[in-house]
């Protein structure tokens, strides 16, 4: 078992934050909290993960084990040092990290500046602090000579107390052995009659133990309460992604407006204009345009693609030179190949685009496979779900020309260098070089419509 280990206090329900959802599964730029919060002290080295669930129990579960990380159930809300007890962290060895779930923007980087300070200080017990200019309902930091002397709830302190700006983050370093001594003498003699993990500074100072107080930026230290501070957290999360993609050469017209999951990769050079939502696994290559109000979720797209505005693009794969939009819209299981050209308001479901094929506007195109260099017209759709409630495949070859409004009723198949008229119905196999013309014959009678009765002067 490694030396370093952490305890995630993730039982509250988050009553302020208005929903069903336990506080901590909610998400903050795509993830969730808790998952944040545990990719960062994993990412830090914790060998052991330990979450305090409660409240919405299941649904913590269901993010966080499948992350190596285990449950304890504080039955009941007693506090934060009932809460660490949970865990039974007796049973941890080394060094032990306690913070909550609900600190987001939380880094790799501040947990092991964190690790660092706690072990040059030489300290059995370390509380990370942050100065606010409204601390509000937090915890003061009380220090005598500098050093940290205790942390007083803010509905326990007086006037005096009350002034201090700087803050209990609720992020805590302590030497396993000092918990095991000291979590069991925390009493709940206070107005709320809980138990506070804040008193462990009491009691270590009373044993004269080494007690640092680690000061940190305001971002280690934000919590999140509500859907106000939700939503802020999530806008930091975002502009931090835009911020790191800008440094390495990727541009944005306004990365304000910009929306990009830390999950996603963007590669130099491509320009991403505003209101646009990179998500999931999303990989951008190098030298591309993403125009506004576009949506990409888990795709992957070669280099040197232009993606015009109001797109979106969902599970699919884009090849190097293609050219997509406005509005088009690729979803799961498609594949386009290089230099193909998808228009405007052109749906792909499941399709294998052959290179240099185009289908330039208003097409449905849904469990097909389309040769290369295969012009598809206006209007054309594949009819791949059939009366027995089962999808069927279109195949059309290469250097194929697809007239306008032409319907192709699966499963048929095309062959190579084929004619289809416009306005056909498709229903049987076409052979290779052939024309294939299915509609009714043009009939005209002549004076059908009567002439306009003369106006009279």
């Amino acid at each position: 078992m490694s030396e370093f280990s952490c305890i995630v206090m993730a039982a509250g329900k988050g009553t302020r934050m208005k929903t069903p959802l336990p506080k901590v599964v909610h998400p903050v730029a795509g993830r969730p909290m808790i998952e944040r919060v545990l990719r960062a002290v994993q990412g830090a080295g914790a060998g052991e993960v330990r979450v305090v669930v409660g409240f919405g129990e299941e649904m913590v579960r269901a993010v966080v084990e499948p992350m190596g990380a285990y449950c304890f159930k504080q039955k009941e809300q007693r506090g934060t040092a009932d809460a660490v007890r949970s865990a039974e962290p007796e049973t941890l060895p080394g060094e032990i990290m306690i913070l909550n779930g609900d600190h987001p923007l939380l880094e790799v980087a501040d947990i092991k500046r964190i690790r660092e300070r706690f072990r040059d200080s030489k300290a059995a017990l370390a509380v990370v602090t942050c100065e606010v200019p409204e601390p509000g309902g937090l915890g003061r930091v009380v220090r005598s000579g500098g050093k940290l002397r205790a942390i007083v709830e803010a509905k326990d302190a007086g006037p005096d107390v009350l002034k201090i700006r700087e803050i209990n983050t609720g992020i805590y370093v302590v030497k396993a052995n000092v918990l095991k001594d000291l979590l069991p003498r925390i009493s709940n003699k206070n107005a709320q009659g809980e138990y506070y993990l804040t008193d462990l500074i009491g009691l270590a100072v009373e044993k004269n133990l080494n007690v640092e107080g680690i000061l940190a930026e305001p971002r280690v230290g934000m919590g999140v309460n509500n859907q106000a501070e939700l939503a802020e957290a999530t806008a930091m999360a975002f502009r931090r992604k835009a911020a790191a993609l800008m440094e390495n050469g990727v541009m944005m017209m306004a990365p304000d407006s910009v929306f990009i999951e830390d999950t996603v990769e963007v590669g130099a050079a491509s320009m991403i204009y505003p209101n646009v939502f990179l998500r999931g696994r999303t990989k951008l290559g190098a030298s591309c345009v993403v125009e506004t109000g576009s949506v990409l979720t888990d795709a992957v797209v070669a280099d040197g693609v232009h993606i015009k505005a109001g797109c979106y693009v969902q599970e699919a794969r884009v090849s190097a030179g293609v050219e997509m939009g406005p509005y088009a819209h690729l979803r799961p299981g498609t594949e386009i190949g290089q230099d193909c050209k998808v228009g405007n308001f052109v749906e792909m479901k499941k399709v294998k685009f052959g290179k240099g094929a185009k289908a330039s506007h208003l097409t449905y195109l849904g469990d097909a496979e389309i040769g290369e260099n295969t012009n598809i017209g206006c209007g054309t759709i594949t009819c791949n779900y059939a009366a027995d409630r089962k999808k069927y495949v279109t195949k059309i070859g290469k250097d194929v020309f697809v007239g306008s409004d032409s319907q192709f009723v699966a499963p048929v198949t095309v062959g190579d260098g084929a004619v289809i008229g416009s306005g056909s119905t498709i229903t049987k196999d076409v052979p290779a070089g052939a024309l294939a013309v299915a509609r009714a014959k043009q009939f005209i009678k002549e004076n059908y419509v009567p002439a306009a009765p003369k106006k009279k002067d």
